[in-house]
């Protein structure tokens, strides 16, 4: 009763705690860990992960990847409690059908008490909206996600994950996580998901959330301009040979690569897939100048050239998520600016708008997943920072203001952006939330670059050579 008598006066005492919801950066750095007692609801629910420990089967492990995985949605304002015995989790051991009890009849616990429910009104003074309960039954790993202001169970995933160690493992909680999310706001996540970056002239992938970083090239050859194809099972990429640029498809799984057809002849280099997966559009550099074509992949035939320079560039093509239009870099204004033309080549048109002796360059577009953006860097006052363009009004808007930022790569939400930032001293990678404007470090190593974000990586997609 002392313990819980304490907790209350400490509830009295701390105020209201949220966070802006402003989409601009800012120079403070957000670690990931949201810390807080009450949680005034406004446009994200709150979500306490009950604190378990213990039970086998890695599940420590597995609370902490699916409490960071949460919090790095950015869709929750996640509510840490207090540890020891601070806080009593669970209420009365009886309870009505309906509040609380799973089906068939097996209440749910809320806390080291086996057969009680879950004390929900606590919860809610606590301001959460969402409690999710991670256990095991068996070898079954059983994430519950209780629904707070109904009192009940809003859902209930069972999955048998691998081993902690297997390479497949933390894939396997990363879906998990985006399961929960699923089953609270109907929304799918983006846990389980990974991101392609340059560094020393090699290909390496990294987990969403900072972790699990391996080197996926194949050779010691110069690598370049990595790209994901649509379903997440192979990858597309440049290679330097005796100075011509190759370009290489390479499959996940296997790590096995093969030449795309007619490449080698010249500088190939940004490949980028069509949402189908049979076109790779890339940038030709010659003699003449540098314009972009397509190849059909499937069918590893018909090279066709989309632009003809005749004194400018064009390079750096991103599809439209319905594969109807493609956005790309034109130096036909005089400096670097991004245009839009149709699949075939035709209607080529500035997309972006600028000033004329006034806006910088404007480099490295890409489409994001819902096709209502592309994000770019532009040069401001001698420095990169990145831009959102909106497709249907074609405005932009800047969305970094801190050090040197440059290309921008979507999640599959279309709400987050790695990008590389030398806001800290060295160019690193980073994550930006639009909605609410929170960055994040991804990768605290000097030297990245290039980033390429994945789309959702199923199973199949997903597994480890």
């Amino acid at each position: 009763m002392r313990n819980e008598i304490r907790f209350a006066a400490l509830l009295l005492a701390v105020g209201p705690f949220g966070r802006p919801a402003a989409a601009q950066d800012t120079t403070s750095i957000d670690r990931g860990v949201r810390i807080g007692i009450i949680y005034r609801p406004g446009v994200r629910p709150g979500l306490v992960m009950l604190p378990r420990t213990g039970g086998g089967m890695g599940l420590d492990s597995v609370r902490i990847m699916v409490a960071r995985d949460i919090d790095y949605s950015d869709r929750f304002e996640v509510i840490t409690l207090p540890g020891g015995d601070s806080i009593r989790l669970a209420g009365s051991p009886t309870a009505k059908r309906g509040t609380g009890r799973r089906p068939g009849g097996t209440a749910a616990t809320g806390g080291a008490q086996s057969g009680s429910t879950l004390n929900y009104p606590l919860y809610q003074a606590l301001g959460a909206d969402f409690a999710l309960d991670i256990t095991a039954a068996g070898d079954t790993t059983v994430a519950t996600l209780h629904d707070i202001a109904a009192a009940g169970i809003r859902r209930t995933v069972r999955a048998r994950l691998p081993r902690p160690g297997d390479p497949d493992f933390r894939m396997a909680v990363h879906r998990l996580a985006d399961q929960a999310l699923q089953a609270a706001l109907g929304t799918p996540g983006i846990a389980a998901t990974r991101v392609l970056f340059v560094k020393d002239g090699k290909v390496y992938q990294i987990d969403q959330d900072g972790a699990d970083q391996k080197l996926v090239s194949s050779t010691n050859r110069q690598a370049m301009s990595p790209a994901w194809g649509s379903d997440g099972r192979q990858f597309a990429y440049m290679e330097f040979q005796a100075g011509k640029g190759w370009l290489y498809l390479q499959e996940m799984a296997t790590g096995q690569r093969t030449a795309v057809s007619t490449t080698g002849t010249a500088l190939d280099f940004t490949p980028a897939f069509s949402p189908d997966g049979q076109t790779l559009a890339f940038s030709r550099a010659t003699e003449e100048g540098t314009d972009l074509y397509t190849i059909n992949i499937k069918n590893n035939c018909c090279l066709r050239r989309l632009t003809v320079g005749r004194f400018s560039d064009n390079l750096s093509p991103t599809f439209s998520p319905d594969g109807q239009r493609i956005a790309f870099v034109s130096t036909r204004p005089g400096l670097p600016q991004i245009y839009v033309m149709a699949a075939d080549g035709t209607d080529q048109q500035l997309f972006a708008p600028f000033d004329y002796g006034v806006t910088g360059s404007s480099n490295a577009p890409e489409w994001s997943p819902d096709g209502q953006s592309v994000a770019f860097h532009r040069d401001v006052a001698g420095t990169l920072q990145v831009f959102v363009l909106d497709v249907r009004t074609r405005t932009v808007r800047q969305l970094t203001s801190v050090g040197r930022n440059e290309d921008p790569t979507w999640a599959p939400d279309s709400r987050h952006l790695a990008f590389v930032s030398d806001r800290s001293g060295y160019r690193q990678l980073w994550i930006i939330d639009l909605d609410t404007g929170r960055i994040r470090p991804l990768l605290q190593q000097s030297g990245a670059r290039l980033p390429a974000w994945s789309p959702r990586l199923s199973e199949a997609s997903s597994s480890t050579p």
